[in-house]
């Protein structure tokens, strides 16, 4: 397992000239990982699941645009991110495979539909329909870059968590009392929109996945809600030969000792 005190900072340059940081642990083939909404690098599961599978892979974590240490060139597109993704796979040497998670699973699908060659993928519980079951009507993107615009990044933070992701409101209340957690969130809140224009609809593409070649992993958590399995199931449904776990005890926020056995297996097989 990999000292995390070791660990270099390096950069790649994406296809609109942004700088893309990112982080290369472990020996073995290049696995490329792709971080959910409010994570990057420095905080959330990349790192902990890199030095767990460290003994294997070369695994490449990188920070999204406009979070960690990476650039945020403006205007955003989601296919900017596409080709963000290929800058830190063409780094890692090219035919990688990748495992995304949350949106970045849904990044990494998009990416998979738009022709981006990887050696295989695997997906944990992409957000499809996790957002908007409750009231199909609201318009959570337009909100959100409101309240960006207004730099009440504490409240875009709360809004993303309750009303979207469907925590209690205790949640944010919660975080607020742990501050280098809470301001963390904070930071890299300017972002949230671009995870809202990754899903899109938040309703799977399904005719645009049918297009995807790449040998793919679809996992949901055992204690996924109702809705966020159906995703799942319809996302793995749509991708020729696609495989389809279910990984009992875990929620949203997968174990990496539950994830890292899952992909050892798919990645090797």
């Amino acid at each position: 397992m990999t000292d995390q005190t070791t660990l270099v900072t390096e950069t790649t340059t994406s296809a609109d000239g942004t700088t893309i940081a990112f982080e290369r642990t472990g020996t073995g083939p290049a696995l490329v990982q792709v971080d959910g909404a409010l994570c990057h690098r420095a905080f959330g599961p990349s790192r902990p699941l890199a030095a767990t599978l460290a003994d294997q892979y070369t695994v490449f974590s990188y920070d999204r645009r406009g979070r960690g240490e990476s650039g945020n060139t403006l205007p955003y597109n989601p296919q900017r991110e596409i080709e963000d993704l290929q800058a830190v796979m063409a780094a890692a040497g090219g035919d990688v495979y990748v495992y995304g998670s949350s949106s970045g699973a849904g990044l990494a699908l998009q990416a998979a539909a738009a022709g981006v060659r990887m050696r295989r993928l695997a997906t944990y519980e992409a957000p499809y329909v996790a957002a908007r079951w409750k009231d199909p009507s609201v318009d959570h993107l337009a909100h959100m870059k409101a309240l960006i615009a207004e730099d009440r990044r504490g409240a875009a933070v709360s809004y993303f968590l309750v009303p979207m992701v469907g925590a209690p409101a205790f949640v944010p209340v919660m975080m607020r009392a742990m501050p280098k957690v809470w301001n963390q969130m904070k930071a890299v809140a300017p972002t949230l929109p671009y995870d809202l224009e990754v899903m899109g609809t938040f309703t799977a593409p399904v005719d645009r996945f049918a297009a995807i070649t790449v040998p793919t992993l679809v996992m949901v958590g055992g204690k996924a809600p109702q809705p966020m399995r159906a995703a799942q199931d319809a996302v793995a449904t749509a991708i020729p030969g696609s495989q389809f776990a279910v990984l009992e005890g875990q929620t949203h926020q997968v174990s990496e000792k539950a994830i890292a056995p899952q992909l050892r297996s798919f990645f090797t097989a």
